[in-house]
């Protein structure tokens, strides 16, 4: 009997362990997919932005985020009474979303992603700073984090001169310029970020990656195309679709991976704008001063274990 009970719990244990295995893989799988797809997305937007300008890429970004979103929303239960308080908060989500996006898009017109991507990356910390300052409880390793995030910032934009991109006789626009650009995306990014979670829990997941695709349209798609402005050119078509598509897939592809493991999933996909950097010095041609790399590493040091942090 006594050896039986004991075969019986080492049984429990070894399927623990397989059970917390399987979890992790899910999350690291989870979060190296979004890290992909979201450097994906600012490397096919920096691409798209300088054929077709920011504004006809996010409104064709929207556009196809839009289409994809319509046939989740129809198979996902509706809530059932949206209080007003959600609207709000959706709305608001909806419209810093959708604004980010074109700060982004305009940065990396003229900007080089090596600098965008890591500064648009603090989006986490802005929405802890918001959460701090909406009253939420706040230990001083936070505070240290985002202090050091700040001072990757500062350095991620430091630049004597503008350089040309490679095979663009323009110059680029200054890194100053384009971080002051990137970091306003990073704030609407936060108060994003800020918004959908205080709604997230009581909604579906498409529902909380709606808003931004109805704002983004109404606001910006339709006006182009009733303005005649609304621009394309076949390189920019398949760029504008993987986009889209990318946007609303490494959103899905976070929830999953957090789903079992909120932490491992927010590190490894808080390393979107390394992989992004990297892939920019050898499709781009872009180039970081050393100040400038030391900014990129101290902002992804800081912004992995602020993450970390949040998510334990």
């Amino acid at each position: 009997m006594r050896d039986e009970r004991t075969r019986c719990c080492r049984g429990s244990h070894r399927a623990g362990r397989s059970s917390a295995r399987l979890a992790d893989v899910i999350a690291i799988v989870g979060g190296l997919a979004t890290a992909v797809l979201w450097a994906s997305t600012l490397l096919g937007s920096a691409r798209s932005a300088r054929l077709i300008g920011s504004w006809s890429t996010l409104g064709w970004v929207m556009l196809v985020g839009l289409v994809v979103t319509i046939p989740l929303i129809a198979i996902t239960s509706p809530p059932v009474e949206l209080t007003g308080e959600q609207i709000a908060y959706l709305t608001a989500a909806g419209l810093a979303n959708s604004i980010g996006l074109l700060l982004v898009y305009t940065a990396l017109q003229r900007g080089k992603v090596g600098v965008v991507g890591p500064i648009v990356s603090t989006e986490g910390a802005i929405g802890a700073t918001l959460a701090i300052l909406a009253g939420d409880p706040v230990a001083g390793p936070t505070i240290a984090l985002l202090a050091l995030i700040a001072a990757g910032v500062a350095l991620a934009s430091f630049e004597r001169r503008a350089t040309p991109l490679e095979g663009d006789e323009r110059p680029t626009v200054s890194a100053p310029v384009t971080a002051v650009i990137a970091l306003g995306a990073a704030v609407l990014f936060g108060i994003n970020l800020y918004a959908t979670s205080r709604v997230a829990t009581d909604l579906p997941l498409a529902w909380t990656v709606l808003p931004a695709r109805v704002a983004g349209v109404v606001l910006v798609t339709i006006p182009l195309v009733l303005m005649r402005r609304l621009r394309i050119v076949r390189p920019a078509v398949g760029v504008v679709v993987f986009v889209g598509l990318a946007e609303v897939l490494g959103t899905a592809t976070y929830a999953f991976g957090s789903r079992d493991s909120a932490a491992i999933a927010a590190v490894l996909a808080s390393q979107f704008a390394a992989i992004a950097a990297i892939a920019a010095f050898f499709l781009f041609g872009e180039r970081l001063n050393r100040v400038q790399i030391a900014g990129v590493v101290t902002i992804a040091i800081g912004v992995a274990t602020l993450a970390l942090l949040q998510a334990l």
